[in-house]
């Protein structure tokens, strides 16, 4: 059998949806809204695997570290919840991370003085200065993942995301 899902052949992508509608041609399924989904999940997985494995693995980051960093380093110092919410990860993973970043002396941790509970998060100069380093590289690499669209088509795409963002931050309410 043939990867489809797999494959880098627009055809063989559009086969694999195809199939899918086969096999659940039974169920009452939308089947654009599946097949726009699936692409999206499986572009996102093909990036970040991408940025891992060509931009930020020179730098021994993780997505989810490079993005704490880069939060930090857009918005300032913030609550380690908000860090969580912002980087798109859990409380239980920012920890994690967090631990690995403090180790590196890439970012610092210090509880709240009026609130004990509470994680105050910073970058350090080595921090900022890393995001720095890499920010023209990882930029390089989203473009080159864009080439082929249009700046329209970039535009639209972009509009089209936060579109979908606020339609699942409605579901969630």
């Amino acid at each position: 059998m043939p990867l489809l899902f797999a494959s880098d052949d627009d055809r063989d992508l559009v086969r694999a949806e195809r199939d899918v509608g086969a096999v659940f041609e039974a169920l009452d399924l939308d089947l654009r809204s599946l097949a726009a989904v699936s692409n999206i999940f499986r572009a996102a997985t093909a990036i970040r695997n991408h940025m891992e494995n060509g931009v930020l693995a020179q730098h021994e980051l993780s997505w989810s570290a490079f993005t704490a960093l880069f939060v930090l380093r857009v918005w300032g110092d913030m609550d380690a919840r908000s860090l969580a919410a912002e980087a798109g990860v859990t409380a239980a993973t920012l920890t994690g991370v967090m631990k690995t970043l403090e180790g590196r002396g890439l970012l610092r941790r210090k509880a709240d003085r009026a609130d004990g509970r509470r994680i105050l998060v910073s970058l350090t100069p080595r921090g900022r200065s890393v995001v720095g380093d890499l920010m023209p590289a990882f930029n390089r690499h989203e473009s080159l993942v864009t080439q082929a669209l249009t700046e329209p088509e970039q535009d639209d795409l972009a509009r089209s995301l936060r579109t979908i963002l606020r339609t699942i931050e409605a579901i969630d309410l």
